[in-house]
């Protein structure tokens, strides 16, 4: 009765205000009634989400018509949509044509193509596209990621209040060092005090439990990967440690792909404050979730006989989530460790690059360098996930920056772009290109969402074998599978953001000071993505818009 007294002075003072504690208020009030619905109506509503005949009701033979009929009518009501849709913008077919390429090269690379869990495959993807759909093409969907991420990026600014009394306002302002690793202490600080809340434990059940009755994985595996949209690679697996040692190679891989596939909610925080769009980090990693888990089934199918094939919730009540508050506590080693590899990658970056334009020079090649021969390589990738062919070569060299050495090292190179062009450069600077689209930006802020990169395989082997030491063997024959895996999960969100994005947004600045876009823009939450984007970005009040 208070907090509903004081809720309803709140909206009768100032509704606009207010609308942050409605927003808080709507979400407990339907996770409150969702856990009341799923308590006396969940073994009515589980057989239809899991395709299992209900007990005397319905012959097994007619319920598996009627499910694989209803999963035809949905399949055809898809393809119907993406036909009328793409019609007008045939651009976004090149992205549906990556997105299944890149499912067809996974299944080609299956451990058992005949075992592959086809249930778990579509339901992981079409959890991804329907999640991609609501974030990227409706217009509440938009304006909701829009929201959350500001209201981040405004709790992230609070850090500055420690670290400019520790460090001063001079080194937190022209120092990367003092300016974007206080974030990772201060989030790894707020994360560890949700823990012991039960927060986080209690929004990650939720996630799982939606995960493991739909797609029909295991709860140790689904449990692990549900915990990767929040926490890394190595404080996940925490959620499932008593397990670990009775989990069968495609759990284990299950495992490692979310891991790989996602990124820590405390590094995001860093890549926020370098001016990378928030909505879309914090998409990528919710779309990520599914997808892993689907695509780790496609890879690495389950043939042996899991022991955790149980239903239901109950069992992981039993404190095993606790565990996870101990990584929170690590940041400061966690920040060593970011510092420390930037400047070793960055020193090897630059010496690689010196040896290869000395190589070059011997046979009259000019400029060649690490991020050339990425662009080259990649390039065919990255025009299949949505990009214009003119900025696919920066967008591949940012995609082989995040495979071979990391992804800060990438993100800290989009934001250098997206600063160029914010800040009015020319586009092009003699042959060099000085930035990408919006677009190609937001395309490219999906396909880095990840921690699939070379050096995160020692530390992948690491975290687990110290869990499970008796399993090293397992857990090496794996991690290569897992990290390609990892890596095409972020390609996948990557073109199913090409798919549903407006296509060729170009923004300039008139000389009356306006802003102009042209592109092709199929209704109204493009527009609104499009007015964000543009005069939200540049600072002006008003846009003129071509199609």
């Amino acid at each position: 009765p208070a907090y509903l007294c004081y809720f309803i002075a709140a909206c009768w003072l100032n509704f606009q205000r207010a609308l942050a504690l409605v927003v808080m208020t709507a979400v407990v009030v339907f996770f409150v009634c969702w856990s009341l619905f799923k308590k006396h109506c969940g073994a009515k509503l589980l057989p239809f989400v899991s395709c299992s005949p209900p007990r005397g009701h319905v012959s097994v033979t007619v319920w598996d018509f009627l499910c694989r009929l209803l999963w035809m009518a949905l399949l055809g009501g898809l393809i119907t949509w993406l036909a009328l849709d793409t019609s007008r913008n045939p651009e976004q077919l090149i992205s549906l044509a990556g997105f299944c390429f890149l499912v067809l090269f996974l299944f080609a690379c299956s451990k058992h193509h005949g075992a592959v869990s086809w249930r778990a495959v579509f339901w992981g993807l079409g959890m991804e596209f329907l999640f991609g759909l609501l974030i990227l093409r409706t217009t509440p969907g938009i304006q909701a990621f829009q929201w959350l991420g500001d209201q981040i990026q405004f709790f992230l600014g609070y850090t500055t209040a420690g670290s400019s009394f520790v460090f001063g306002n001079t080194l937190i302002e022209e120092v990367f060092a003092f300016q974007a690793l206080p974030i990772i202490v201060f989030f790894s600080c707020v994360m560890s005090i949700l823990y012991y809340l039960g927060i986080m434990q209690w929004l990650i059940i939720k996630i799982s439990w939606l995960l493991q009755v739909s797609m029909g994985t295991t709860p140790t595996e689904t449990l692990s990967v549900a915990g990767n949209i929040f926490v890394g690679q190595t404080e996940a697996p925490l959620l499932i440690r008593p397990y670990l040692a009775d989990m069968t190679h495609s759990e284990i891989h299950a495992v490692m792909t979310g891991g790989f596939s996602t990124i820590a909610g405390s590094v995001m925080g860093a890549y926020i404050s370098f001016g990378i769009d928030a909505a879309s980090l914090i998409a990528a990693s919710v779309m990520a979730a599914p997808c892993a888990l689907a695509m780790s089934k496609l890879v690495y199918p389950e043939v042996e006989e899991s022991k955790f094939k149980v239903r239901g919730e109950g069992w992981w009540k039993q404190n095993i989530l606790e565990a996870a508050s101990n990584g929170a506590a690590a940041s400061v080693g966690l920040v060593a460790n970011i510092a420390a590899n930037l400047i070793a990658f960055l020193a090897v970056l630059e010496f690689i690059n010196s040896a290869l334009r000395w190589f070059g020079e011997m046979v009259d090649i000019e400029g060649l360098s690490f991020q050339v021969i990425c662009s080259y390589v990649f390039m065919p990738v990255a025009f299949l996930m949505g990009a214009d062919w003119a900025d696919s070569p920066l967008v591949a060299e940012l995609l082989g920056i995040k495979i071979f050495l990391n992804e800060f090292v990438a993100y800290q190179q989009l934001a250098t772009y997206k600063k160029n062009r914010l800040s009015g450069l020319e586009e092009w600077d003699g042959s060099r290109k000085q930035w990408i689209s919006v677009r190609a930006e937001n395309i490219t802020t999906f396909a880095l969402c990840g921690f699939a990169n070379l050096g995160s395989i020692g530390i992948m082997l690491g975290g687990l074998a110290s869990m499970v030491p008796q399993r090293k063997g397992d857990l090496a024959s794996v991690v290569l599978r897992a990290l390609l895996t990892g890596c095409c999960v972020s390609m996948l969100n990557a073109c199913l953001a090409g798919r549903s994005l407006p296509t060729g947004p170009r923004c300039s600045v008139l000389k009356n000071g306006t802003v102009s876009f042209t592109g092709a823009w199929a209704g109204l939450a493009e527009s609104v993505l499009c007015l964000t984007q543009c005069c939200g970005h540049y600072n002006h009040t008003s846009c003129l818009g071509t199609t």
